[in-house]
């Protein structure tokens, strides 16, 4: 049965989504780990590669991508994995059905907080219940058996949605054969915790955030702006800044403030320039969700004794893959190897990557060559 509808039936009004991502509408209403309940839940998802029953790779993505993962024939722009994902790449779509869901939450074609509530007509804002990467995981559940989707031959993500991957092996054990998890973890630690609660910090007390009521397309700019500026700290290495941009200036802004304050540096242009490109194309009070979402998760929250390996008793995981990267400072590598280490079980293969990429957490969108090498060996036994 297929619910899939098309691009502009998307419930998040003003955020477009590609010309393949479709959305299916959940037959029934979702019930949310922290209390609440979704009664109208919409699911945004892309595919690639042929379709079999023993084949089918689900792939979760981080806070701020779409569903668009790569390109396809109805959509030949890029995706943002676009040299992983195809015919030839690490997810081999001859081989692979690759299926990339937007996460609950977000604002490219699912339910989020951008959405109308079906009960008032207007945005649920800070009316939508508290996210959780659990309900990430069931919400992506529920939308592949709605789509006839059976068991995954292997579930994957990065960053939260490396935890999205985790949450769907913990949620539904027995019907997923391997975990793919890339620079991810099975809980934030206390940096990454304070840096997200920094940027929250940042939208919130921006005057134009109206305690989240904020309209369709206004809201927190000076905020967002900050928070994205942040953000990417934390997403790149200093190894990284120092190779890339030393000291070297920047031509003064004609608009610049006075007394000198405006950009000086190359650094200080380059953080503006992506706090533009994402001011306006993401929800605030999305980008509040999510990041929560992220500090809530502790996986041992699944184990009897609150440990991950009692947690993980309950995986029935064949095999798994955890790749991390040595100047992560989101995901330190050390996590990885909790991780890698927690998922050792007899009769379960699990292998771990540790890679010297200079590009910090954000490695796995820009050093291909590492990555690539990291999983097609892995994927290329699916």
């Amino acid at each position: 049965m297929d619910q899939a509808r098309d691009r502009r039936d998307a419930s998040v009004p003003g955020r477009p989504m590609g010309a393949a991502t479709r959305t299916v509408r959940l037959p029934q209403p979702l019930p949310m780990r922290r209390g609440g309940v979704l009664h109208e839940v919409d699911v945004a998802y892309e595919s690639w590669g042929p379709r079999r029953d023993d084949n089918v790779v689900l792939l979760f993505t981080g806070l701020s991508p779409d569903a668009h993962a790569a390109a396809s024939a109805a959509d030949p722009t890029p995706g943002w994995w676009q040299e992983m994902v195809g015919v030839g790449r690490a997810f081999d779509t001859e081989r692979l059905h690759v299926v990339c869901i937007n996460s609950l939450g977000s604002c490219f074609g699912s339910t989020g907080p951008a959405s109308l509530d079906p009960a008032t007509g207007a945005p649920y804002r800070l009316s939508f219940p508290t996210l959780s990467i659990e309900d990430i995981a069931d919400a992506a559940h529920a939308a592949l058996r709605a789509l006839g989707y059976g068991r995954l031959r292997a579930v994957a993500g990065n960053s939260l949605g490396g935890m999205s991957a985790l949450a769907y092996a913990l949620r539904h054990p027995g019907e997923v054969d391997a975990l793919v998890s890339v620079s991810s973890a099975a809980r934030a630690l206390p940096f990454a915790i304070a840096i997200r609660s920094l940027q929250r910090e940042f939208i919130r007390n921006d005057p134009a955030w109206e305690g989240g009521r904020y309209p369709p397309h206004g809201g927190p700019i000076g905020g967002m702006r900050v928070a994205r500026k942040l953000g990417m700290l934390s997403y790149r290495s200093a190894k990284e800044w120092e190779q890339r941009f030393g000291r070297a200036r920047c031509k003064p802004l004609e608009d610049a403030p006075p007394a000198g304050f405006g950009h000086q540096f190359e650094v200080e242009a380059y953080l503006e320039a992506h706090a533009q490109r994402f001011v306006g194309g993401f929800d605030p009070n999305c980008y509040l969700y999510l990041s929560r979402a992220m500090d809530l998760f502790d996986a041992s929250e699944h184990g009897h004794d609150g440990s991950l390996p009692s947690a993980f008793v309950r995986l029935a995981l064949r095999e798994a893959l955890v790749v991390g990267v040595e100047t992560d400072m989101l995901f330190p590598v050390e996590q990885q190897v909790e991780l890698a280490a927690a998922l050792e079980a007899p009769g379960r293969r699990v292998e771990f990557a540790r890679l010297n990429c200079l590009q910090g957490h954000d490695s796995f969108l820009i050093d291909v060559p590492a990555f690539d090498a990291a999983l097609r060996p892995f994927l290329a036994r699916l």
